[in-house]
């Protein structure tokens, strides 16, 4: 969907408000639809019970800002947007809302919702002053697999709606393994988010991934083999762009790494190797009270909680390799847990693309209010929604950026970067895909175009060329010719 498309988005929308302006109800829902196309783009999190989507949740923000503990809250569907002060709403009856206090026990964050229980409640939302969430409206959403049937359904209510367009603009899916569970659940988001043209924005995650590996050192490689295998079966149903394996839990407490904890670190990597090794064979052993380690069993056990025995080991052989300060363990913990490979995706997959899939979800919520309309100017509307809704090209390169990280292309490196950048990789403004100064002038972006275009036209026919190669030539070859037809 290119940027004219966008504006055309905006204009069919206004169109059908100006047809509709009589009627309250529909008009209500074309302002809803105008609306989420200024708001921050929407992006939930989903996946099984227990699979760490509040820890997670903690670790992009870099706060603790949602509960972790399995109470009440965990059950209710809770939007996180920002805010200049901490308050969470409870909104129940429909209409009726509640302040909820914010409580912290134990170091636990926890929401109070007082005499209401999670049955009663149709969502939580929660205001908070976070970097994170200026551009970024998160979602929590209750476990897939609960053992409540109606706890799972909040989810589907939220993502795959009856009748009207899904809540959330792409979908961050938590996974321990694949199971039928996961597939059915991701097709029915593909088909209910992307519409006919397939899930947009659906990222996949390897959640707890230290714990794939037993907490070895060597767990994030094992977790990574894991997520390479589950991105190629993805791959083959379409159902996910890219699958990153992350340690939400390590991420967190790397991020809010404490200067005591890095002084107890320290004192751990002085420990000869064989007596700690020992002392961790198990959570509860390395947190025993009459454990001899130089480190008191209280700081141990928060330790344990915030960072899990992978997280110890690891920050304990950062320190004997060399990291000489807390910011400096933070930031290789924090690239060691797989936070920032994510977060580059979901930047690549989502916030640069985030016009596109605020416009796709605006456009499907478009398309079911004209699709019960028989009318000539309501048809003429549908036919105009849909061709801009065809246009699927963005999210075909979306869908190749994904497969790239596990499938590479037959080509050099340096053409294989030329191709990644040319499908938005590095970003989407014209002069990025094709490599140019950010004032490059319109004559020399569209000679760039141009050689563009042929080059990856002839890779794409060379006999040689392997049929995945092939394909994401062809795909690079389509966005040229976009950035020609742009550059008018």
């Amino acid at each position: 969907m290119s940027v004219g498309a966008l504006g055309q988005a905006r204009e069919l929308i206004g169109a059908a408000r100006g047809l509709y302006s009589a009627d309250p109800g529909v008009r209500a829902q074309l302002d809803g639809c105008a609306e989420r196309m200024a708001e921050p783009l929407r992006v939930a999190l989903a996946g099984s019970l227990k699979a760490g989507k509040s820890t997670l949740l903690n670790s992009l923000v870099g706060q603790d800002i949602a509960p972790t503990d399995a109470t009440e809250c965990t059950r209710v569907v809770t939007w996180y947007r920002s805010g200049s002060t901490p308050t969470v709403t409870a909104w129940y009856d429909g209409d009726r809302t509640a302040n909820v206090p914010v409580q912290r026990r134990e170091g636990s964050l926890s929401f109070d919702l007082g005499g209401l229980t999670a049955s009663e409640v149709d969502r939580l939302e929660v205001e908070w002053p976070a970097r994170a969430l200026q551009h970024t409206t998160i979602i929590d959403t209750p476990g897939t697999s609960s053992l409540s049937r109606d706890v799972s359904a909040r989810t589907l209510r939220m993502l795959t709606p009856e009748g009207s367009a899904s809540g959330a603009d792409a979908v961050v899916y938590l996974l321990r393994t694949l199971n039928a569970s996961d597939v059915q659940f991701l097709g029915q988001i593909g088909a209910h988010v992307g519409g006919e043209s397939g899930p947009l924005g659906v990222v996949g995650v390897v959640s707890r991934a230290d714990e794939v590996g037993a907490g070895r050192l060597d767990a994030m490689m094992s977790a990574k083999e894991v997520a390479s295998r589950l991105a190629a079966e993805l791959e083959l149903t379409g159902l996910c762009q890219a699958v990153v394996p992350v340690a939400g839990l390590l991420a967190l407490g790397a991020r809010t790494l404490r200067q005591s904890e890095y002084a107890a670190f320290r004192a751990l990597a002085d420990v000869p190797a064989d007596d700690l090794q020992l002392a961790m064979l198990s959570a509860d052993r390395f947190a025993r009270p009459d454990s001899p380690l130089p480190v008191d069993a209280h700081t141990r056990v928060q330790l344990a909680h915030r960072f899990g025995l992978f997280g110890i080991r690891l920050a304990v052989a950062l320190i004997k390799l060399g990291a000489p300060d807390s910011p400096t363990l933070a930031a290789e913990l924090v690239e060691r847990s797989g936070l920032d490979e994510l977060r580059q995706v979901i930047d690549v997959q989502f916030g640069q693309r985030a016009d596109q899939l605020k416009a796709h979800s605006a456009l499907l919520a478009l398309e079911r209010v004209l699709a019960v309309d028989s009318g000539s100017e309501a048809r003429r509307l549908l036919v105009a929604t849909k061709r801009l809704l065809s246009d699927v090209h963005g999210f075909q390169e979306i869908r190749l950026l994904g497969r790239l990280r596990s499938t590479p292309v037959a080509l050099s490196d340096e053409d294989a970067a030329r191709l990644q950048r040319l499908i938005g990789g590095f970003g989407i403004a014209h002069s990025e895909r094709l490599g140019l100064a950010p004032d490059a002038g319109v004559a020399e972006q569209r000679d760039a175009a141009l050689t563009a275009v042929r080059a990856w036209r002839a890779w794409a026919g060379h006999p040689l060329v392997d049929r995945f190669t092939s394909r994401a030539c062809t795909v690079a070859a389509r966005s040229a010719e976009g950035v020609l037809a742009d550059l008018g």
